[in-house]
Order: structure tokens, then C-alpha cells, then sequence
């Protein structure tokens, strides 16, 4: 089992900006406040493997991004749905361009990642507080929080905690 997990409007609220190149919270708490819940949740399956989907990893590089996660979710981390490779030189100006990337929905990222992996990747779920451009055929594969309270929502972690048990039982 895969699952696709956002940081911001999930782990923490939507306002994480970055400044001297560090990830600061402009909104109360911290920092991935919300994790430990993630964990919690993600506790009962030991195979279940994390795919970053979150912009973190393209600003800051995979290993960078995956360190900010507590150890106990960040073990899990197998992969991200960008990776450095995907940068290419702009035929005009010899300057990365990434901005086809940047364009894509999450939902488009996601699905890209699972085109890739093929059926190591069939059983997933995503959480992330952005749905737009996602497929109706498949929004049951989404938990979508909201971007203030992301996981610290009981209906979200209710949510997350049905979804991952129809998974396993698959």
C-alpha cells in the first residue's frame, strides 16, 4: 500500500513559507504538529509505504524534505512524485525550467508517479487539501483535508483510518 502524503493543510496548516531557505509556520503551532497523528493512524500497517506529493521535495531536494518528517513516518518514505531528474535545461535560456512540473494537478503528479511504478503501485491513497483537476472515477482515493486543520480534523482522520482499512482488506 502507497500512500501519497502532502505537508502543508495536512501535517501542518496551509501557511508554511519558505525564508533563507528555511520552511517557517506564518500561522499558530509548528511545524508538522500534526504528524504524530499520521503515525498513529499508519501504525496498524507495517507495510504501507509514503510517496512525498508535496512541493517540499522539489524547493528543497527529496532527502531534505523527507528529514522534516518525525523518524517513525519518514522510515516509510519511499519516494517522491518529483525527483531532480526531472529538471531539464530550457532550450531558449539554458536555465532549469520546471515550470511543466509546477503546472501539473497533485492528482496529475500522483497519477504520472503510478503510470511509472505500474502495479507495485495499485493499491494507494492520497491525502492532500488540494483537489482540483482531480479524477471523479477516482476521488475515492482521496482524503482531502482542509488546508487550516488539516489532520487534527476527526472527520479526516476518520476518513483516512476507513480508507486504509478498505485498502487492506483488498
Amino acid at each position: 500500500m502507497i500512500l501519497f502524503l502532502d505537508y502543508d493543510g495536512v501535517l501542518h496548516p496551509d501557511a508554511a513559507y519558505l525564508v533563507n531557505g528555511r520552511p517557517e509556520l506564518h500561522a499558530d503551532g509548528e511545524l508538522f504538529m500534526w504528524a504524530p497523528i499520521l503515525r498513529d493512524i499508519l501504525q496498524p500497517y507495517a507495510d504501507l509505504r509514503i510517496v512525498l506529493s508535496t512541493s517540499w521535495v522539489r524547493v528543497l531536494g527529496f532527502a531534505r524534505a523527507r528529514d522534516y518528517l518525525p523518524p517513525e513516518l519518514s522510515y516509510r518514505v519511499i519516494g517522491g512524485t518529483w525527483h531532480s531528474a526531472m529538471r531539464r535545461h530550457s532550450e531558449v535560456s539554458h536555465r532549469l525550467d520546471e515550470g511543466w512540473f509546477i503546472a501539473m494537478s497533485r492528482y496529475e503528479e500522483i497519477a504520472r508517479y503510478i503510470a511509472r511504478a505500474g502495479p507495485r503501485a495499485a493499491s494507494w491513497l492520497a491525502v492532500d487539501d488540494d483537489a482540483d483537476g482531480w479524477d471523479d472515477g477516482l476521488r475515492d482515493r482521496l482524503v482531502q483535508t482542509d488546508g487550516e486543520v488539516g489532520l487534527s480534523s476527526p472527520g479526516a482522520q476518520e476518513e483516512l483510518r476507513s480508507k486504509l482499512r478498505h485498502l487492506a482488506s483488498k
